[in-house]
């Protein structure tokens, strides 16, 4: 299957090289080419450039983008999208003056969603996560990590994790999954949390390592779920089976948390709406990626991370959805981006590279998605026709996505 696309108002983040991560001032340039085609064999892409310079192609279909613009479909490195029923509730409470940590407190929260996971069949849980799935994907997702960590026992984290795998084998999308074990204290466990550590240490990792069901491991570093000493041992532990670290940490306290995600040499340190000077000084001259997750900002009224010191510093920034029910049930990326825009000060040009290239890094696949570069595989955006592509950010209630392409096919 081939298809060409014409006349594309604007091609957005054109890299002639690979370029798998961007940083620092870098974040502020955004490659264009005005007037311009791209050429898709089966799932990669093998041409683009002007339309003057254009020499013509046999193709099995042809695509007139006047007037609209293309770009790198989303890379969403941080969702939770497998999970059961919803906490519309919960939405309410905080309205009339609860805070998450109270709700948490009261079995609310991430137990909430526990407990309506472990009861929902395993064919139940896969078709609402694929309704969620396919949703994002029109919405111009193409490559997504998705968390366990609504299981907290091991057979209900194990179910969660077939889930992803059955989702990445049906699903055009590229996903990558991520045990999160260590997510909260369940509730038969809450005056022995040290024998909930030992349990995703000694069985539950194991477990999933054997199965190959994930590709990361996960901890959520936070006063009130995990200290460092039993993040220190989860990563530990993953690390000796095979699976790289990602860390859930600053969202309410900084303590520490980032500097030992950069000693495991995580891929990403996910939150960050709390940052100190130290926090900074270990994400220099480490390869570990900072993601920011505006929509729990706006979401729960909490801190939104601070993009500008982390960019400022020469530091690389990802922007991820969060996309999950308690405290952010959206999985929009369209609209982290214009958030990012309008809360973090980001310009559309950085948000864009931190929403694609730094996205597809933040889950280890920058050298085959993020950037329209020969080599690369074909997800694409295609847009209304609109102004430029700082429209995007700007529009931020608007549906602007015309087509999206995921491996070299049309899905919507």
């Amino acid at each position: 299957m081939s298809i060409l696309i014409i006349n594309i108002k604007e091609l957005v983040q054109v890299r002639e090289t690979n370029v798998t991560i961007v940083k620092g001032k870098d974040m502020k340039i955004l490659p264009i080419l005005k007037n311009a085609y791209v050429l898709i064999e089966h799932d990669t892409i093998v041409e683009y450039g002007l339309m003057e310079d254009y020499p013509g192609y046999e193709v099995d279909d042809t695509i007139d983008a006047t007037g609209k613009v293309v770009l790198p479909a989303w890379c969403d490195s941080h969702t939770h999208i497998v999970f059961a029923g919803n906490r519309s509730q919960e939405f309410v409470d905080r309205i009339n003056g609860l805070t998450y940590e109270e709700i948490a407190a009261r079995g609310g929260g991430i137990l909430n969603s526990a407990e309506k996971l472990q009861n929902t069949n395993e064919d139940d849980l896969y078709q609402q996560s694929l309704k969620r799935l396919n949703n994002v994907i029109k919405l111009g997702t193409g490559a997504i990590e998705i968390k366990s960590g609504y299981g907290l026992t091991v057979e209900a984290e194990l179910k969660m994790l077939r889930v992803i795998k059955r989702l990445n084998k049906e699903s055009q999308a590229k996903i990558k999954a991520t045990l999160l074990g260590a997510h909260a204290i369940p509730k038969d466990y809450k005056d022995n949390p040290k024998a909930f550590v030992d349990l995703v240490i000694n069985e539950l990792i194991p477990q999933v390592s054997k199965q190959h069901l994930a590709d990361y491991i996960d901890v959520f570093c936070e006063k009130g779920y995990f200290s460092l000493e039993d993040t220190e041992r989860i990563l530990k532990a993953g690390t000796e089976h095979g699976l790289i670290p990602k860390i859930h940490v600053n969202q309410f306290n900084a303590f520490g948390g980032v500097a030992l995600g950069v000693k495991y040499n995580a891929l990403s340190v996910d939150h960050l709406e709390e940052l100190t000077s130290d926090d900074i000084k270990a994400l220099k001259n480490s390869n570990t990626m900072p993601v920011a997750l505006p929509s729990c900002s706006y979401f729960l009224s909490i801190p939104y991370t601070p993009a500008r010191q982390l960019i400022d510093a020469g530091l690389p920034l990802a922007l991820a959805t969060d996309y999950n029910p308690g405290s952010t049930p959206s999985g929009n990326m369209n609209f982290v981006v214009s958030t990012a825009c309008i809360k973090m000060k980001l310009t559309p040009e950085e948000a864009i590279n931190a929403a694609t290239i730094n996205g597809a890094y933040a889950m280890g696949i920058s050298n085959q998605y993020g950037s329209v570069c020969r080599g690369k595989k074909a997800n694409l955006i295609i847009t209304k026709e609109i102004p430029n592509y700082q429209y995007l950010p700007y529009a931020f209630g608007d549906n602007l996505i015309d087509k999206v392409i995921i491996n070299g096919r049309i899905v919507t």
